[in-house]
């Protein structure tokens, strides 16, 4: 009797388990605006990745309240108009990473539609053609980060004009191979320039001035990992880095490359009347030495060559002369034999030495 009493209580049971269990089953439709299928959301759909799916375009259906967004080991090769917007505009949109996607061009108006967004990362593209106006849908935008990202075409002309309506902060520039100060690239109002890991030797004296214009002079610079040649065209840097040393963030960690008695020395240990400008160290002044010796070498050249065609074309006329020469020497030699022999011959010697004869 007690066993049918509980089955009769388990089968009642079992509907509603059934119906319990149902949603687990069945996997739910995916919610407007939520997650990409290509990408992942962390946490919730404000921060959103998709890494290494090798996609060829940036994701439509993209969660309209996300802030962050982290794209990377992708082929998205070209950036066109409203590339992150097509579907609706991202009014949260803050941080924009597109590291190793195979950008080679950015469009106008390519960041239509992320009215928010602050910081953009292009880092290791080969950018080949930047639109003058690829930034203009970001008006917000403070940091842009172009590390490794100039070394496939020199485009310093078109970031310029890129870059010419917008408030930037800060400004990457690391490993570029860059051995100049992009003064072009530095707008009014810049407050961080990274430019690490670059071919700078040295900074000029006009690049250094750019750094002191009205809208730069809160201006802080990074310049570790650089070639720095440590000679006489060092000074005004050195100069400058002794008055700024708070603008150079990294100031304690710079050091010379060569000359190699100077190599591994740091750089604020250096006095500027100390660096020399010899040849042997690649100095411009030992540079204009060495110059001025191949000059007067190539001028004493050039004289003994004359001197040498001369000799050529007159050589009838020098062999008539030394023969007259030989001549003139051989009868002044017999003239002084002859002399000679008369001031010893014994009988003259005699005859001179006898008295009244």
């Amino acid at each position: 009797m007690a066993r049918r009493q509980a089955r009769a209580a388990g089968g009642r049971w079992l509907p509603w388990l059934g119906l319990a269990l149902l949603p687990l089953a069945v996997p739910p439709a995916a919610a407007p605006g939520g997650c990409p299928s290509p990408c992942y959301c962390v946490a919730t759909p404000e921060l959103v990745q998709c890494r290494y799916e090798r996609l060829d375009e940036p994701p439509r259906e993209l969660p309209a309240s996300v802030h962050n967004l982290s794209i990377a080991g992708s082929n998205l090769s070209v950036l066109r108009r409203a590339a992150f917007a097509a579907a609706r505009p991202l009014p949260d949109l803050r941080l924009l990473r597109l590291r190793h996607d195979n950008i080679q061009a950015i469009e106008d108006m390519a960041l239509q539609g992320l009215p928010s967004l602050r910081t953009l990362d292009l880092s290791h593209n080969p950018l080949l053609s930047v639109a003058s106006g690829a930034f203009s849908g970001a008006p917000l935008l403070r940091t842009l980060q172009l590390n490794q990202a100039l070394l496939a075409a020199p485009l310093e002309e078109q970031l310029a004009l890129a870059l010419r309506n917008l408030s930037l902060r800060r400004l990457e520039l690391a490993g570029n191979r860059l051995q100049e100060l992009p003064s072009a690239l530095l707008p009014a109002g810049l407050e961080e320039l990274d430019l690490r890991n670059n071919s700078l030797q040295r900074l000029a004296a006009a690049e250094l001035r750019s750094l002191e214009a009205p809208g730069l002079r809160g201006l802080r610079v990074s310049l570790g990992a650089n070639p720095l040649r440590c000679d006489c065209a060092l000074r005004p840097l050195l100069a400058w880095l002794r008055s700024s040393a708070t603008r150079v963030l990294d100031a304690r960690s710079l050091r010379c490359s060569g000359p190699p008695p100077l190599r591994g020395t740091s750089l604020l240990r250096l006095r500027p009347e100390g660096l020399g400008c010899g040849a042997s160290e690649g100095g411009e002044a030992g540079r204009l030495e060495t110059a001025s010796y191949v000059f007067f070498g190539i001028v004493l050249a050039l004289i003994g060559i004359v001197f040498l065609m001369v000799l050529y074309l007159n050589r009838r006329g020098i062999k008539r002369w030394l023969h007259n020469l030989r001549e003139a020497c051989r009868d002044q030699m017999e003239g002084y034999h002859y002399r000679y022999e008369q001031d010893a011959d014994p009988r003259r010697a005699s005859t001179a030495g006898t008295p009244g004869l």
